[in-house]
C-alpha cells in the first residue's frame, strides 16, 4: 500500500482505554460470590482482549458450549456493566495522541468487538464519543473482528478508502481484520496482547511501544 494515511481507527480495550481493572474486578467479584479466592490481576489482564469469553474462561475454567458458560457469562457482564467506569481510563499518552491527530486534521474512530451497551457509556463517560468521527461496536454489523466488515463499515462512514486508513489494535484479531480489510496495521504493544504469538509475529506494518510512537510512523508512512 502506498500514499499517506488519511485517518486512524483504534480498537478500544487495550488500545485506547485500560479497562482491565474493571473487567478483572467484575470477574473477581463473581468468583467471591461462588466462594472462590480472587485471582491476581496479572493473571486476568492478558485475557481482557477476549471479552467475556476470555474472562469467564480465566476466572472459572469454563468455555463456550459448556453447561455453566452462559449463566456465568451473563452474571459476569451484569457485574461489569454496573461498574464500567470505576477505574477505566485512557492509557497514558492517548490524549496527547488524539489531540495531535485532531490538530493535523486526521479523523479518528473506534472499532471494537465490545457491544454497544458497554461501549457507548465508556466512550461517552470519557469524553471520546463527541470527538470520534465514527464508533463501530461489536453489534453494529453482523460480524465482529477478525472479520473485516466492522473496519470497512468505519471506512464507509468516514468516506475514505480502506487503503487510506490505519488500524491500531492490541490483539491478533485486530491484525487479521486490518489485513482482510486492506488497511495498514499498527500493533499496540502497550495493550493486553493475549497469550498467543507476540505482536512481532502478527504481520503488522509496525509495532509501537507507546501511543506517542504512532505519530512518527504516521509522518513517515507512504
Amino acid at each position: 500500500m502506498s500514499g499517506p494515511v488519511r485517518g486512524v481507527l483504534f480498537d478500544l480495550d487495550g488500545t485506547l482505554v485500560d479497562s482491565a481493572p474493571d473487567l478483572a474486578g467484575a470477574a473477581n467479584r463473581l468468583r467471591a460470590e461462588h466462594g472462590l479466592e480472587p485471582l491476581p490481576f496479572e493473571q486476568l489482564r492478558p485475557m481482557v482482549g477476549a471479552g467475556a469469553r476470555g474472562m469467564v474462561g480465566a476466572a472459572f475454567g469454563v468455555k463456550p458450549g459448556e453447561s455453566r458458560f452462559e449463566a456465568l457469562r451473563d452474571a459476569f457482564l451484569a457485574r461489569y456493566e454496573a461498574g464500567l467506569l470505576e477505574n477505566t481510563r485512557p492509557f497514558a499518552g492517548v490524549e496527547a495522541l488524539l489531540a495531535a491527530l485532531e490538530a493535523a486534521g486526521l479523523p479518528w474512530g473506534i472499532v471494537t468487538n465490545k457491544a454497544t451497551r458497554f461501549t457507548m457509556p465508556i466512550v461517552e463517560g470519557l469524553g471520546l464519543a463527541r470527538r470520534a468521527a465514527v464508533v463501530v461496536c461489536g453489534d453494529t454489523t453482523p460480524h465482529s473482528k477478525p472479520h473485516p466488515e466492522p473496519l470497512l463499515a468505519a471506512a464507509r462512514a468516514l468516506r475514505l478508502a480502506a487503503e487510506d486508513l490505519a488500524y491500531v489494535g492490541d490483539d491478533l484479531r485486530d491484525a487479521q481484520a486490518a489485513r482482510a480489510a486492506g488497511m495498514r496495521m499498527v500493533a499496540a504493544a502497550w495493550g493486553y496482547l493475549g497469550l498467543g504469538d507476540p505482536p512481532a509475529a502478527w504481520g503488522a506494518d509496525v509495532v509501537v511501544d507507546r501511543p506517542g510512537d504512532l505519530l512518527p510512523w504516521l509522518r513517515g508512512a507512504a
